[in-house]
């Protein structure tokens, strides 16, 4: 009796079983913070006069918790309960904002609200999840505590939307944000798709928005001082190719490496070459260690047409051209190129960007987008 299929099957059942407990338990987990923080936050707004009633409270409820219930409770994770119900309180439906209650945050910001959740919603279990609570929190408590570290209300926005779309580990999610994905998406961008992100997230609707400046490749352990070859960089981008996809973005598959192909009797070759599945369209890359010249850009346009013409099929996008370089000019790029090519350089370093450097850049270039607008 052949017993294959039905243990097949039996593993299938039990492993999504205990995903689907892990993912119960992770949301308990963050609804019961969510709650206690309300509870913590609400006991304080009652009439305390001293500033310092707020400390002394977390001391004595985490020496009461922590000896029925463990270090889960001690005094820094209370006040992270705290933050997280201040922090993320504006976004539950459920709270009606009423003028009758004052929530005082620990810069001394006034919201206005009066929760809905209270106590008496839940007469029987106070840890019962509501639906409509758990589906506002699909992330796990440790993405939410990484997350409470961002200030700026649409970078965290765009981290917990991308986080819970792409399913991000909390590894990868901290890479991203230490990486400043979200500045570097918003230096390609106006001041409406700035705020878009934090909406909607990195949505790709065009080849410009593929585009991320620079690349971070911090991942392939190629020493920004070391000498290395273009060849050299393209095995470490093989050898690290999920990785590298990450990076990318959204809906890349790979195809080939040093894709080969012949027209009046010459070879040439492609470094990279993937497929968008989200706009249909083939992205080829060339990877460039020095600075780009107009004869790498011509070079391009001559794989985009081969590309175009011979490999796309007819309901296809047109292909998406994209050099990866150490330097470029961008004035250089612009009197190159016509207005209409499908083709964009982009800077790549190998190491974490400076998160204020970045900041500065995109203050910069929002206002110079004001101006001309």
């Amino acid at each position: 009796m052949n017993l294959d299929p039905l243990i097949s099957d039996l593993r299938g059942l039990i492993v999504q079983a205990r995903v689907h407990v892990v993912r119960s338990v992770n949301t308990l987990q963050v609804v019961s913070n969510f709650l206690i923080g309300q509870r913590i936050v609400e006991h304080e707004q009652a009439g305390a006069e001293r500033a310092e009633y707020g400390a002394e409270l977390l001391k004595k409820l985490s020496t009461v918790l922590s000896a029925e219930f463990g270090k889960g409770y001690s005094h820094r994770n209370l006040d992270l309960f705290r933050k997280f119900y201040l922090t993320y309180s504006p976004k539950i439906e459920n709270i009606s904002q009423t003028p009758s209650t004052k929530i005082t945050n620990q810069k001394s910001q006034t919201l206005s609200g009066k929760s809905e959740l209270k106590s008496h919603s839940f007469p029987d279990n106070r840890l019962q999840i509501s639906q409509t609570l758990s589906a506002k929190f699909p992330l796990s408590w440790s993405h939410y505590v990484a997350l409470l570290g961002i200030t700026n209300e649409q970078e965290r926005a765009f981290y917990e939307i991308e986080a819970a779309s792409e399913d991000w580990s909390l590894r990868e999610m901290k890479r991203q944000i230490n990486s400043s994905l979200y500045e570097r998406l918003a230096l390609s961008k106006d001041k409406e798709s700035v705020r878009k992100l934090a909406t909607e997230g990195a949505l790709i609707s065009s080849p410009r928005d593929l585009i991320k400046n620079p690349l971070v490749l911090e991942f392939l352990g190629l020493d920004e001082k070391d000498h290395y070859s273009e060849s050299d960089l393209e095995t470490a981008i093989i050898d690290k190719l999920e990785h590298f996809l990450l990076e990318l973005g959204k809906g890349f598959l790979f195809e080939a490496r040093q894709k080969r192909f012949t027209f009046d009797e010459d070879h040439y070759f492609v470094d990279l070459v993937f497929y968008n599945r989200l706009l249909r369209a083939y992205v080829i890359i060339d990877l460039k260690i020095g600075e780009l010249t107009h004869q790498d850009l011509g070079q391009m346009q001559m794989y985009v047409n081969y590309f175009d013409r011979h490999v796309k099929l007819a309901d296809e996008n047109p292909t998406v051209g994209i050099i990866l370089c150490k330097k470029k000019k961008d004035a250089l790029v612009e009197i190159t190129l016509p207005k209409d090519a499908n083709i964009h350089a982009s800077q790549y370093q190998h190491y974490l960007p400076s998160k204020e450097e970045l900041r500065q850049q995109l203050q910069q270039a929002q206002a110079e987008w004001e101006e001309g607008a």
